[in-house]
């Protein structure tokens, strides 16, 4: 039983770092055509830059009909890298230049998808894979209760009482469109999303 729970571990790993890979390339791709001209952008604006993303995938959902035509996939991919973006603003001073070198900003991409992979491999294990039994929608769901969340505290200036704060919640955001994508890659299906 515990060789099985370790072999499944190892699975969602190889599938999670397959989805973040895609996730990163397109990163880096974007960031050698724009540099990093997100850095503009405060975390409200990138926590609402998720929103949309998360509102479309949602209203595809509901509606069944994809009238913009984009791929849901890349709107997953996309959420995952705002909301890395999210995490590298929120450890930035100041003092940093706006315009980061390619190495600089990747360096700052890998270290915080590093620590929400660890963070993801933590709960997966306490959680026991519940995940694969949850539905893309209910995750898309939970991605955007995240966002209310975030938002609240931000319009809070940053203080809670009791509960995690936007990192936390931009992790969760990073894991559950994960999540999502190895499921939809999983079914071979857009429409899975």
């Amino acid at each position: 039983m515990i060789m099985d729970k370790e072999m499944q571990n190892d699975r969602t790993r190889l599938e999670v770092e397959r989805e973040a890979a895609c996730c990163r390339s397109l990163f880096e791709g974007k960031t050698r055509d724009y540099g990093t001209a997100w850095r503009v952008l405060r975390l409200p604006s990138l926590t609402d830059q998720i929103l949309i993303k998360a509102r479309r995938i949602r209203s595809v959902q509901e509606s069944g009909e994809n009238r913009v035509g984009d791929s849901l996939r890349g709107e997953l991919v996309a959420i995952v890298n705002y909301a890395v973006m999210a995490l590298v603003q929120g450890t930035l001073d100041d003092g940093e230049p706006m315009e980061l070198p390619l190495d600089r900003a990747m360096e700052l991409y890998d270290q915080q998808m590093a620590a929400t992979l660890d963070l993801m491999m933590a709960k997966n294990h306490d959680y026991g894979e519940a995940w694969r039994q949850m539905r893309v929608g209910s995750m898309v769901d939970m991605m955007l209760m995240k966002l209310m969340r975030i938002k609240q505290i931000e319009d809070n200036g940053g203080r809670t009482e009791v509960s995690e704060g936007v990192e936390g919640g931009y992790r969760d955001i990073v894991n559950y469109a994960l999540f999502c994508l190895v499921r939809t890659a999983d079914d071979g299906k857009e429409a899975a999303v």
